[in-house]
């Protein structure tokens, strides 16, 4: 009733973020009123643990609904936050050269986000492959050279050869049963 909108977090810190006083840049349709404009934080708290933040100018249930879907984006501030070791953001991580015995196999296209842990899907040739974004299997990434190192187990690049103790139509092998 009051303009107030229930937010979707994609942030570790929403109370540090949604300070009185924080802007966002707006995306939004072309079309909508919002489009090119900013919102301030007027107000921000839980409600049923739900996250709520109120903004200046938008002091009613119609302004609100001109944002609804709307995605807030805040730059950010390099100073503020020391990195995480082994920690990267998904655009530090999408496109780069994947590199295994110091020849690259790939590209990596997109991170998916899984509860067990990432997986990187990388372009390898005309295959799609999913890696586990795990330390054994991804040991380096370096933004900066462009690559990740990646140390997978046998068959997640390349076919593995038919096992020689199975036989033609891959029953397995042979039993003798003269024993």
């Amino acid at each position: 009733m009051k303009g107030a909108l229930k937010i979707e977090l994609y942030t570790d810190d929403p109370d540090g973020r949604f300070i009185p006083g924080a802007s966002f840049t707006l995306q939004v349709p072309e079309a909508s009123e919002w489009h090119g404009k900013t919102l301030t934080v007027r107000e921000f708290r839980w409600m049923n643990s739900h996250p709520v933040a109120f903004f200046h100018g938008v002091d009613d249930r119609s302004a609100a609904e001109g944002l609804v879907r709307a995605i807030l984006w805040i730059d950010q501030d390099a100073a503020e936050s020391t990195p995480e070791e082994d920690a990267w953001y998904d655009h530090q991580l999408v496109g780069l050269d994947v590199l295994r015995d110091g020849v690259s196999v790939g590209r990596v296209m997109r991170v998916d986000h899984f509860p067990a842990h990432d997986l990187l899907l990388v372009r390898s040739g005309e295959r799609e492959v999913l890696v586990p974004f795990v330390k054994a299997i991804v040991p380096e990434v370096d933004p900066v050279a462009g690559h990740i190192v990646v140390t997978p187990p046998a068959g997640l690049f390349e076919e593995l050869p038919a096992d020689a103790n199975s036989d033609a139509d891959g029953a397995g092998p042979a039993s003798d049963s003269s024993a």
